[in-house]
């Protein structure tokens, strides 16, 4: 029994060990370089796509929106009286996504208020940048590029891949601990 399971385990390292199943980490410097410039090219066209479709969205809805450098198009249509956001601040707020064809994805209506620390990471991207421009009791939309929202693959449930998100916020205070 013991020759057995030495053997098996012998076997199992000598497979397991070979070169033919080992893959590479990266994409070896020389390949990447043919690639680069057409998926760069690609990039830009599909960002262009996207900001034809929110410019078309905005323009249907007569909104004012101002843009970012990054992107990210965002109205502050109701000006609260709190204190500015900042970054490393725990926020509450109010919230509703939606995809450009009005579907609605989640919304605090269904899911309770959203909270999150400013700057930590674990929402959108987008939505770490617009929330950095308002003040407590600010109603907004944001409109995110699908870059910094769930990029190419969604979110696994209701935001399909490459989705342009709409969000409709208020935030509602600052949580001191």
């Amino acid at each position: 029994m013991n020759r057995l399971l030495f053997y098996f385990f012998i076997t199992f390292l000598a497979f397991s060990c070979s070169e033919e199943n080992k893959k590479p980490s990266m994409i070896p410097k020389e390949e990447f370089k043919k690639y680069k410039t057409p998926l760069e090219k690609a990039n830009r066209g599909l960002i262009k796509i996207d900001k034809d479709r929110i410019d078309a969205y905005v323009k249907r809805r007569n909104w004012k929106m101002q843009e970012t450098k990054a992107g990210l198009r965002y109205m502050i249509y109701e000006k609260g009286s709190g204190e500015k956001i900042n970054a490393g601040e725990v926020v509450e707020l109010n919230y509703k996504v939606e995809l450009l064809d009005g579907s609605l994805c989640y919304s605090s209506d269904s899911l309770g208020a959203k909270s999150f620390r400013v700057g930590q990471g674990g929402v959108e991207a987008g939505l770490e940048e617009g929330i950095l421009l308002l003040n407590v009791g600010d109603k907004a939309r944001f409109i995110i590029l699908p870059f910094m929202a769930h990029s190419l693959l969604g979110d696994f449930d209701k935001i399909p891949p490459r989705s342009i998100i709409v969000y409709d916020i208020e935030v509602l205070r600052k949580i001191h601990y």
